[in-house]
């Protein structure tokens, strides 16, 4: 009798655990467990990507960390005051654009991130623009994690990032998943990323995104894949459209790498796709509402931050704010100006000038041989005693201004802190180079700038190459100059660096055209015209 009584205290027990469980859950939505009407979340999503060193102002008091920083606050603070939550994400490449934060390794980014209070940043294709090692220092200083799912070490197979991260909001589960472009293994300095492998993203997203949403409310994919409108990615590795398109399930994208300006979000098989420019000149908001499992888009605006525009005032053209102007917090402002007042001294140095503009604009140098482009090869063969350079446009990141040349104009230019080597070719095994180098796709980084040679093309053949004035040999040798980086085989040019003649000089590709500058200023843009060294017969 005991023994029975016993049992049915016991039964009992496990019956009011188990009501009691479920209802405790029911205040939230788990998949897979019921919610309560009544229960309406607000959540909004705050976004940047391709921030590319811009911890500082420009020069006409544009976006910068600090104005950012009481953007944020000032969100934040009313949702949370009416019950809602905020995500603050980063959609990649932190690195590589202003040399300020280049010779800091993106130090007072990182920690200017870690004080506006990021939740989460992807990787991007060009944190390995550093070793691994300095990529592993940068993710020391984050107090968020840095996401990558697709990112494996080649040899021992293991992520070399986590892949996402959840966040619960009173009950509310929201994962961010984190995915990298494949095109990082072209993109990227070869030299750093030999040991890594880039898995295929939409591969992943169709094993994993039907696991994640059985763990989650929502799903966000935290993305540097690149906005190609109609999935029109051309040559390049599959971006955010095609991603949507292609799995089921992900609620939102919110991406970075191709510096899209979306001004409204792209809706593709029920996920919402959104990006912000570039820089950090805009604040990317994206208002939600999720009740009885369904996500809502309430509102979304791209926020610029202390953007100006062009005004007639008193018959004079003046920069007047877009919107009205944004305070810089003082506590981040106080942070960042150490850093800026260091790298000031050295780099607004002047150490040259010119009569005119070397264009480096990315729509232009990409698509069409320019005055800049030439500057670089003639600076690279003056260096080297080459016959002729090539230099991947994908490498130049601005141009050079009319009238004083500082250090930091040329670091703007040339900021990866390539080396410049040499390789002796035959004729023969120059005229296969050449003609792999004359095929790259026009609005690509792999776009070619070329001097020294002028080469006639019949129907993506070359017909005739002439160095020096004269033909080229096919037994005869010449010395090409190039950067570490396409010889390394970046932008999908042949590997060369492993040619029984390569030489890597060791010269930084900024230093070189810095000595270059200061040794012919005045630098007349005339002299360095679009030559047509590729002659379509």
């Amino acid at each position: 009798m005991i023994k029975k009584i016993h049992r049915l205290v016991c039964l009992l027990l496990v019956i009011f655990s188990a009501v009691a469980s479920i209802s405790e859950g029911s205040n939230f939505s788990i998949h897979g467990n019921q919610q309560k009407n009544k229960n309406i979340f607000q959540i909004t999503l705050l976004h940047t990507n391709d921030h590319h060193g811009r911890f500082w102002k420009n020069s006409k008091g544009e976006y910068g960390m600090a104005a950012r920083k009481t953007l944020i606050d000032r969100i934040r603070s009313e949702v949370e005051s009416q019950g809602g939550f905020v995500l603050l994400l980063d959609a990649g490449d932190i690195n590589t654009g202003m040399p300020e934060s280049k010779m800091f390794n993106a130090e007072p980014d990182i920690k200017g991130m870690n004080l506006l209070g990021y939740d989460a940043m992807a990787v991007g294709n060009h944190e390995f623009d550093n070793t691994l090692s300095i990529l592993r220092t940068q993710q020391s200083w984050m107090k968020f994690p840095l996401l990558s799912a697709n990112i494996y070490d080649k040899i021992t197979k293991k992520l070399l990032f986590d892949p996402f991260v959840t966040f619960n909001f009173k009950g509310l589960k929201i994962i961010v998943l984190g995915l990298t472009t494949e095109d990082t293994i072209t993109q990227g300095n070869p030299d750093n990323i030999k040991n890594i492998e880039f898995t295929s993203v939409i591969d992943y997203c169709r094993d994993m995104v039907p696991q994640l949403k059985d763990r989650s409310d929502i799903l966000i994919a935290l993305t540097h894949l690149g906005y190609y409108p109609d999935a029109a990615h051309g040559s390049n590795a599959p971006g955010s459209v095609s991603l949507a398109r292609a799995v089921n399930g992900i609620d939102v994208i919110v991406d970075g790498h191709t510096h899209t300006m979306l001004e409204s979000p792209d809706v593709q098989n029920n996920t919402i796709i959104v990006q912000a420019g570039e820089y950090g000149k805009y604040l990317g908001r994206l208002d939600l509402t999720y009740s009885n499992k369904k996500l809502i888009q309430k509102a979304y605006k791209l926020i610029p931050v202390n953007l100006k525009k062009q005004i007639k005032k008193d018959n004079k053209t003046v920069h007047a704010f877009v919107e009205t102007e944004i305070p810089e917090d003082p506590q981040v402002l106080s942070f960042l100006s150490e850093y800026q007042k260091i790298g000031k001294d050295k780099l607004y140095t002047v150490i040259g000038s010119s009569n005119g503009k070397f264009i480096g604009d990315r729509d232009i140098i990409r698509n069409f041989e320019t005055n800049l482009g030439n500057l670089l090869c003639r600076a690279a063969i003056s260096k080297t005693f080459a016959d002729l350079s090539i230099v991947n446009s994908g490498g130049v990141r601005a141009s050079l201004p009319s009238g004083n040349i500082t250090y930091k104009d040329v670091l703007k230019v040339s900021p990866f802190g390539n080396t410049l080597c040499t390789v002796m070719l035959t004729g023969k095994e120059l005229i296969t180079y050449l003609e792999k180098a004359v095929n790259m796709e026009k609005d690509t980084g792999g776009f070619a700038q070329i001097s020294g040679v002028t080469i006639f093309v019949s129907q993506k053949k070359i017909t005739s190459v002439l160095v020096g004035g004269k033909i080229v040999s096919d037994s005869k040798k010449y010395k090409l100059a190039l950067p570490s980086y396409m010889a390394g085989g970046g932008d999908g040019y042949p590997k060369i660096s492993t040619h029984p003649e390569f030489i890597d000089t060791g010269f930084v590709d900024a230093e070189v055209l810095k000595e270059y500058i200061s040794k012919n200023s005045p630098l007349a843009i005339q002299d360095f015209q679009p030559e047509h060294d590729v002659i379509l017969n």
